[in-house]
């Protein structure tokens, strides 16, 4: 079991990587997701676009996101449209047949289960067929403003990376940033990481002496870097 003290310290040395990281990122474009979700906090958007967005180009999942909004903006209504509806106002997000299934069941359960609205617990977002922990994270967090670490590929790859944690799986590295992470960055952790790992820290050759974090970084598994 790691010491209060050696706890302190990662959590120190986070905070500053995560200073660095910001001032790496500057004025890039947040992910599409935190977009939709600052333009107005409303969990279902969030959980909508966020399943969209699963093997999808941001630029994709924001103008997918868009055109279903425009004719379902609610559960109700979602619900209510035809599959090969949905299908269309999506399309090209990746395996969008899937997804516009996944969408109009998840949209008719919210309403018949929950009186159309979106449930704030991570738990019970997991029990909706087509919801993955990321999904749920987002929800809970960019929806409804409660303290939780979403973790996709950027954010397990880059805190692996940096020698913040030391995991095999995304969900290992949520419950280990747990206990790195100020309680106050956790929600902003995401949407940091993954601007900074599109276009920073990348998965191959990362961008290193562009890298405001790099005297923060153990640079674990990196074998090329610029």
């Amino acid at each position: 079991m790691r010491s209060p003290i050696a706890t302190r310290a990662k959590s120190q040395r986070a905070e500053r990587a995560i200073a660095a990281m910001s001032r790496s990122v500057g004025a890039k474009a947040l992910p599409s997701v935190s977009q939709i979700a600052r333009k107005k906090r409303d969990p279902f958007r969030v959980l909508v676009s966020t399943v969209i967005s699963l093997r999808t180009k941001d630029e994709v999942t924001m103008e997918a996101s868009r055109r279903l909004f425009a004719v379902a903006a609610t559960p109700a209504k979602l619900g209510a449209l035809g599959v090969r509806t949905i299908e269309k106002a999506i399309y090209p997000a990746g395996f969008y047949k899937t997804k516009a299934r996944a969408l109009k069941q998840i949209a008719r359960r919210i309403e018949s289960e929950y009186g159309g609205v979106v449930p704030d617990t991570i738990d019970e977002l997991l029990s909706f067929k087509g919801v993955g922990r990321k999904t749920a994270t987002l929800v809970v967090s960019l929806g409804y403003g409660k303290d939780a670490i979403c973790v996709d590929t950027h954010v397990h790859r880059v805190s692996n990376r940096m020698g913040l944690v030391k995991t095999s799986t995304p969900t290992e590295t949520e419950f280990a940033l747990m206990k790195v992470l100020p309680r106050k960055r956790w929600i902003g952790y995401n949407e940091l990481l993954v601007s900074f790992g599109q276009h920073i820290c990348t998965p191959i050759s990362p961008r290193c002496t562009a890298c405001e974090a790099r005297r923060l970084c153990d640079r674990i598994g990196v074998i090329k870097h610029r």
